[in-house]
């Protein structure tokens, strides 16, 4: 079977990655396709750098639209075909009028989550202001909720499975900008991304708020190249576009804000 020691060897999210170990022993010994909980971006990043070194197996993620943040995988042995379709998902509407007690991303993940189910079997929640939300599930977990989650704060809510065609994503705001720094440091980039003052930054950094693709990082030292993504929790994210070195010996560096 799986190299297990080896590939928990060291992890971040030991709990996330041992699950997901046991579902692709299991794939690979049924021939079937087996999927994950949902995964969080920190939890994805680790496994799919740690799987990518096995043969035996593939995977793939979605999450129900482009730009899921949480995603399940499929597992499959790698003689087998797979794709994204084969990613077992169902997308609920959770309809009220929240028009005189508006409702936030966490009341309504909150309700859900109130009815007894546990976090790893619901996806993104997308709130629609004074309408309500669409939420991603596992499908198993539909007819319950459809039943079970009748209120979100004091607004009476009607909670019925839609197609996935119906969900109402919107593309996050972006704003593109430029800087030119010293050095490619994570306080002075991630300083100028994100409109923060620098020693506030390296507060953010050490109190473990910033992730650079993903990954908890506590050095405000680091430094970034392009194509990475630095997140800040309940800030948005950065990404690092082109980095160039002026004619003063300094970096000119392209970045995108995504709130």
């Amino acid at each position: 079977m799986l190299p297990r020691d080896d590939l928990l060897k060291g992890v971040e999210n030991r709990e996330a990655v041992a699950r997901v170990i046991d579902q692709a022993e299991l794939a690979i010994k049924t021939w079937e396709v087996v999927c994950s909980d949902f995964l969080s971006p920190p939890e994805l990043v680790e496994i799919q750098e740690i799987f990518v070194r096995l043969t035996e197996v593939q995977m793939v993620s979605w999450g129900g639209y482009p730009q899921a943040e949480r995603q399940r995988l499929a597992i499959a042995r790698s003689e087998l075909p797979l794709s994204t379709e084969q990613v077992e998902l169902s997308a609920l509407e959770i309809a009220g009028n929240f028009l005189f007690d508006p409702a936030s991303h966490r009341d309504f993940l909150g309700a859900i989550l109130g009815t007894g189910i546990v976090r790893d079997k619901v996806g993104d929640v997308l709130v629609l202001g004074e309408r309500g939300a669409q939420a991603i599930v596992v499908p198993e977990m539909v007819g319950f909720l459809t039943m079970s989650l009748t209120q979100v704060r004091s607004v009476p809510v009607k909670t019925r499975a839609i197609d996935f065609n119906e969900l109402k994503v919107r593309e996050p705001k972006k704003k593109e900008m430029m800087t030119v720094e010293a050095s490619t440091r994570l306080d002075a980039i991630a300083s100028a991304g994100f409109g923060i003052s620098r020693s506030k930054m390296v507060d953010l950094i050490e109190a473990g708020d910033v992730r650079v693709n993903w990954k908890e990082t506590t050095s405000a030292s680091y430094l970034v190249k392009a194509h990475d993504l630095i997140a800040i929790r309940g800030k948005g994210r950065v990404e690092v576009g082109e980095v160039a070195v002026t004619k003063k010996d300094r970096y000119r560096v392209q970045l995108t804000r995504y709130v």
